[in-house]
């Protein structure tokens, strides 16, 4: 449905500016945005898809992936159409790269989505699917409602809010669950028609906020699963960020238009795993690898198996109440209690 729009600003003859992501797209009358949601209704920008919801479950955290937020539990995670980004490889292009007219979409409400997460016994409710940041009027909506139940928000997310968008949701976002797709602005530009340094700067100031925020790195071969690149971005989160700060390394599958490039090789994850840690990172995880050892999570201190995974299912959770390893009492950043 229709609702006018939050962060744009007026221009000449009938213009608009929209700030809510880092393309900051100038509208024209009766245009929308580069991320086919926002339109220009006479001189004033709308969003086409407030409350229309294409995909909705209840998911387990793990598979945002957030293995430092509430594990073992679950978020209602919804998703509506379109994108800000036009990756080569999305997963879900059937929603993203589409416009609203070809999918089937529902209308939710915020106080619906608030209470079905409630209804399911979700602690969180998570923006995914699709980039939730060309979805902010109804995000922050929700996220208000979702407040005054106790429930948790999660942002899965390209990383293109703009720090109007940011400040717009402060208080309102617990979790910044960010892809940060590449450490070179050549793979942004070709691979997903953006830019690399807006990403960055989103994420710190998430991190700022006071947000929870971990890391995903999607390795493709040959475009960004390089030595030098891992190493530049490792030392990049660790700077920026903090060591405590989770990175995910997850495995491509050929997809959408990159049908014709191989999965990567298990043996580049573990490369980038203890590059990482060698930079300083103390818990990175391996994605798209199930019942791999660094699906888990170890003690930095002392090796200890503190959660034990498999897939998206916790098998073993074995930290204190008091956030510490049962064995070294090393502090372990674990927001939340299990499963709860």
């Amino acid at each position: 449905m229709m609702k006018e729009a939050i962060l744009w600003t007026p221009l000449e003859h009938g213009k608009a500016k929209c700030s809510v992501c880092s393309y900051r797209c100038v509208i024209p009358p009766g245009g929308v945005g580069h991320c086919r949601t926002r339109k220009n209704v006479d001189g004033r920008v709308f969003s086409m898809i407030y409350g229309t919801v294409t995909s909705e479950a209840s998911d387990p955290i793990e598979k945002k992936p957030l293995y430092h937020f509430y594990p073992g539990s679950y978020s209602y995670s919804v998703g509506s159409v379109g994108c800000n980004f036009r990756c080569q490889h999305c997963q879900n292009w059937g929603i993203s790269q589409a416009d609203i007219q070809q999918v089937y979409s529902m209308d939710i409400m915020p106080e619906e989505v608030a209470q079905s997460a409630v209804d399911t016994m979700c602690r969180s409710v998570s923006w995914t699917y699709n980039e939730p940041g060309i979805w902010v009027e109804y995000a922050h909506d929700c996220a208000v409602k979702c407040h005054e139940k106790g429930v948790k928000t999660v942002y899965v997310t390209n990383g293109y809010p703009t720090p109007e968008h940011l400040e717009a949701m402060k208080g309102l976002l617990d979790a910044f669950r960010v892809d940060i797709k590449a450490f070179t602005e050549d793979f942004y530009r070709k691979v997903c028609g953006a830019r690399l340094e807006p990403v960055l700067d989103s994420t710190k100031m998430a991190k700022d906020m006071g947000m929870h925020v971990e890391v995903v790195n999607l390795l493709i071969p040959g475009l960004n699963d390089s030595p030098e690149e891992i190493k530049a971005l490792s030392r990049w989160c660790l700077e920026n960020l903090g060591p405590d700060t989770p990175i995910h390394f997850t495995r491509f599958h050929p997809m959408y238009h990159m049908e014709d490039r191989e999965s990567t090789a298990v043996k580049t994850l573990e490369r980038a795993h203890d590059i990482a840690r060698d930079a300083g990172l103390n818990y990175v995880y391996l994605g798209n690898v199930v019942g791999h050892r660094y699906e888990n999570t170890w003690c930095p201190k002392c090796d200890s198996l503190l959660i034990e995974r498999y897939g998206f299912k916790v098998l073993r959770y074995n930290i204190t109440a008091d956030k510490k390893c049962p064995k070294c009492g090393e502090k372990i950043p674990i927001i939340g209690e299990h499963g709860r």
